[in-house]
């Protein structure tokens, strides 16, 4: 039996393999953020292609929340009824639909003032308003899973990773307090969401696992920061890492993240998914027999070969099957 091609149950949903998509920026949307048939073919080829979770990139939750003005969003109807083609089509080749609910904070992009907790500027990009309050954050979250949920999108997950707002509020590097004070926004917004969409839909939240620089966030925050989501609602922690500092040292390489993912399954006691230049079957398999992770996310991988899925199950000896019009080739 192969871990990776078992389900994976949470709450009313089945992911029918544990190979999800990871949530990768196209900017390929029109000006007001609305998803087009690049969308439908990038997104609906690698349903095709057999991963069981496919995630649409960041959405921007509100209009300044978008990284550039290319990016999709879910603040308005239009977007909505732009996605519901591209969640029925990949819901249609076996496939669950995810989408991840995003904010840039300071790292937005455009020709719009950028928003942090913090008045200092990412490196190169310009100076954000400082937010006195974080409830109309809380909100535009609230309102884009309501919106995400109506598109036909059946997995949610919170982007609070890679030094986007979020992260910007956790993270000591752009923000003071203590860390219950720091991580109060990423668990009402999670807490926030859990509510608004009721008991069904799985919320997943990614978070950075690690600054990767001294006096940054540490894999030990992530694991309080784990526990506080978890009691919040959420299902699954995505443990990404980085982003939040242009001057991080990462040992990047191989797998490099799942030694995050791990601690925060075993030391919060919650599902995870692990990503980070994954890119043989073998290796995948291994993370979830070594009990790293519960779902393997991949990235780039899955842009080299959208039918990745089909291919792994071939070289672990697994039996799928591959869309009817193109059984001849398997």
């Amino acid at each position: 039996m192969s871990l990776l091609f078992s389900p994976l149950t949470l709450r009313s949903v089945t992911l029918p393999n544990r190979i999800a998509v990871s949530p990768m920026c196209q900017y390929s949307a029109n000006d007001d953020g609305v998803p087009t048939d690049w969308h439908l073919v990038h997104l609906g080829s690698r349903a095709s292609g057999g991963a069981g979770l496919v995630m649409a990139e960041a959405t921007a939750v509100e209009a300044r929340g978008r990284i550039s003005a290319q990016d999709v969003g879910i603040w308005n109807d239009a977007q909505v009824e732009a996605w519901k083609p591209i969640t029925a089509f990949i819901k249609s080749q076996g496939s669950v639909p995810g989408i991840q609910l995003a904010h840039a904070g300071r790292k937005a992009v455009g020709d719009w003032v950028p928003v942090a907790p913090t008045t200092e500027p990412f490196p190169g990009l310009n100076t954000p308003e400082k937010l006195t309050s974080h409830s109309e954050i809380v909100k535009a979250f609230v309102d884009g899973a309501l919106r995400a949920v109506e598109a036909g999108f059946e997995v949610l997950e919170v982007h609070a990773a890679h030094g986007y707002l979020l992260h910007e509020y956790y993270s000591p590097l752009t923000n003071e307090g203590s860390t219950e004070e720091r991580i109060a926004p990423s668990v009402e917004v999670t807490a926030a969401v859990r509510a608004a969409v009721g008991p069904d839909v799985p919320v997943f939240v990614r978070i950075s696992g690690t600054d990767w620089v001294e006096g940054g966030w540490t894999a030990d925050d992530s694991v309080v920061l784990a526990q506080a989501l978890k009691a919040a609602g959420a299902d699954l922690i995505d443990v990404s890492s980085g982003g939040n500092t242009a001057q991080a040292d990462i040992p990047i390489g191989p797998g490099y993240q799942v030694p995050l993912a791990e601690a925060v399954r075993r030391k919060a006691d919650v599902p995870t998914g692990a990503v980070g230049l994954i890119t043989d079957p073998k290796q995948a398999e291994q993370v979830l027999t070594d009990s790293s992770a519960d779902l393997v996310l991949l990235g780039r991988e899955l842009l080299r070969d959208p039918y990745w899925p089909l291919h792994a199950a071939q070289q672990l000896g697994v039996e799928v099957r591959a869309p009817k019009q193109y059984a001849r080739a398997f």
